[in-house]
């Protein structure tokens, strides 16, 4: 509770914390003008591979063109500017950067990235949480090893699901669910880059004013995105995943207690200490009252009667039992949060959520019926949709991990709703994200599940 003392501290005695940003989309961009105001934080080099792109989110975030017009990251540290580059190798050889900033998306990118970070003695943020979720404990292992923190994005949903959680433990309360809210349909598993828009319902005028990309946007409607970030969520804090994927139940706020509990206890779930995602609509369409939509929940039990009759005293909503309770978020704010991590890495040398064990994976669905010679092409595109499902699942049926889902080739037919295996595709051997999935597969498989 005083990252903002620790932060003036640092910035009087030895100057800001020096930070490196991969990307310029709308994650980066939240994160760029929270940056102008945000205390003891020097973003040296912001590093895309079309710089007029980076260039223009500093400038619509407010930055005034003399705060990036340093010709080189050794300009920058020299003037307290901002240079921005292209190539993203240069941060990590850069000596006095700390910690870096993964904004891409791309989890073969982003597999790249921390080991480079690892391998130059830098701190990481993986924003990247497609990477984080694939390969996250193998990549927090190699960098525990080396000295340096593999973080979670705080004010990215993982990272605050993942401190609700041990909120819940550090009070000696049992964690129920954990999870969070989104817009969902059982169709919305259908939809594609050119039908994302009329989903959201966004203007050509919004399109036009903002850095929006149809795959990244799609992948939050089509149930990928919800995958993903479950996945990091157990693996980060050890939960469970739903066994057949991700139910997406119509439930509000002051339904929480009530249905995301066992069903043994008059809920909606198989079993307790499990992820799951609620949706704001009902699965007919009808809209659910009191919709976490933008939220983040964690429902717990009471360990003792005492207890459950505290939760009555002091205005908890509680199941009729009065034992089933919750706390719940209603919004994040994605980029405008990261500072939090920033600082807790830098100056606690805590992450704001890691990668531990291998509980969760995100498996491959065909989004239609796919041919020998077709391409795969990944999150929120044409063909593949993410789906949540155990690790041991994933390691019996050797299933194709979403994040290695693009580019591949489909060697034999597959139809529309099947998980999609490794023997089903053709990948490239030699790319290094391939490389270590099937390290992390043969590391951490005994162990996936934990049941």
């Amino acid at each position: 509770m005083n990252l903002y003392t620790m932060m003036l501290k640092r910035k009087e005695e030895s100057g800001p914390i020096r930070v490196g940003v991969i990307g310029a989309g709308k994650f980066s961009s939240m994160f760029l003008t929270e940056a102008l105001n945000s205390p003891g934080i020097h973003v040296v080099g912001v590093a895309d591979i079309r710089p007029d792109n980076a260039r223009a989110s500093l400038k619509r975030t407010g930055w005034s063109e003399d705060m990036y017009s340093a010709t080189s990251l050794e300009d920058a540290l020299k003037t307290g500017k901002t240079a921005v580059i292209e190539d993203s190798a240069k941060l990590f050889a850069c000596g006095p950067i700390e910690v870096v900033l993964e904004i891409t998306g791309n989890p073969h990118v982003g597999v790249k990235h921390a080991l480079q970070a690892i391998e130059n003695g830098k701190h990481i943020v993986m924003v990247n949480v497609e990477a984080d979720c694939m390969v996250g404990p193998y990549l927090n292992r190699l960098a525990r090893k080396a000295g340096v923190i593999v973080s979670m994005a705080y004010g990215d949903q993982p990272a605050l699901i993942c401190e609700e959680v041990d909120w819940v433990r550090a009070i000696g309360m049992e964690i129920v669910a954990a999870g969070k809210g989104t817009k969902y349909l059982p169709h919305y598993h259908d939809s594609t880059p050119d039908t994302i828009w009329d989903y959201y319902g966004f203007t050509k005028e919004q399109l036009a004013k903002g850095d929006y990309n149809p795959k990244m946007f799609n992948s939050f409607l089509d149930g990928t995105k919800s995958a993903i970030e479950m996945a990091a969520i157990a693996n980060g804090t050890g939960l469970l995943c739903p066994d057949d994927g991700l139910s997406f139940p119509g439930v509000g706020t002051h339904e929480l207690p009530e249905k995301l509990i066992p069903k043994s206890a008059g809920g909606l779930l198989d079993k307790t200490g499990v992820v799951e995602v609620i949706s704001s609509l009902n699965h007919d369409g009808t809209p659910v009252q009191n919709d976490l939509r933008f939220g983040v929940y964690v429902t717990f039990k009471a360990r003792t009667e005492y207890a459950g009759r505290c939760f009555a005293e002091y205005g908890m909503k509680t199941d009729k039992s009065g034992m089933y309770s919750c706390m719940y978020r209603p919004s994040h704010l994605i980029g405008l949060e990261l500072g939090v991590s920033i600082a807790s890495i830098v100056l606690r040398g805590e992450p704001t959520g890691e990668s531990k064990v291998w509980h969760g994976d995100v498996a491959s669905v065909a989004k239609k019926d796919l041919a020998p010679g077709e391409m795969l092409d990944g999150e929120g595109g044409y063909t593949v949709w993410g789906k949540c499902i155990p690790a041991k699942k994933s390691a019996k049926l050797g299933v194709l991990p979403l994040g290695l889902a693009l580019n591949a080739k489909v060697n034999k037919p597959i139809a529309k709703g099947s998980l999609i295996r490794w023997e089903d595709v053709e990948v490239d051997e030699n790319e290094h994200a391939v490389k270590i999935r099937k390290a992390f597969e043969k590391e951490f498989g005994p162990e996936a599940g934990g049941e």
